[in-house]
Parts: C-alpha cells; structure tokens; sequence
C-alpha cells in the first residue's frame, strides 16, 4: 500500500457551516475532494491557502508515474 499526502483547507458552506476542501494526489493525478453534495465559499487568506495546497500537490504528482 502507498502512503499518500492529504492537505485540507477548511471553507464554509453557503450556510456558513464549517467544512473542508481536502486534496491529494493518486495515480499521479491531484484529487480535489469538496463538502459533500455543498459549494464550498473561501476567504482571501484560504483560497492562498489553496493555492499553495494544490502546488505541492503536482510536485508530488510530478513524481508518481500514471497508471
């Protein structure tokens, strides 16, 4: 079994609920995973956040070859 990176990045829902975008990397492929069946609404400083999550994401994609 691999082991995998897993960054979240908390966000609220169009109800302001609390929730989470959490991302990783399989198959050489980023997987973006958001609050289920919810829009997930992000502040300046967490889309940065993001940002950032998602460029370590396709270095660590860069390095596992597609299958």
């Amino acid at each position: 079994m691999t082991s995998h990176k897993e960054w979240s990045i908390t966000c609220r829902d169009v109800a302001g609920r609390r929730r989470d975008l959490t991302v990783f990397v399989r198959q050489g492929r980023v997987v973006l995973v958001a609050p289920p069946g919810e829009t997930a609404v992000l502040n300046p400083l967490d889309v940065g956040r993001l940002r950032a999550v998602l460029r370590d994401a396709v270095v660590d994609a860069s390095r596992t070859p597609e299958s």
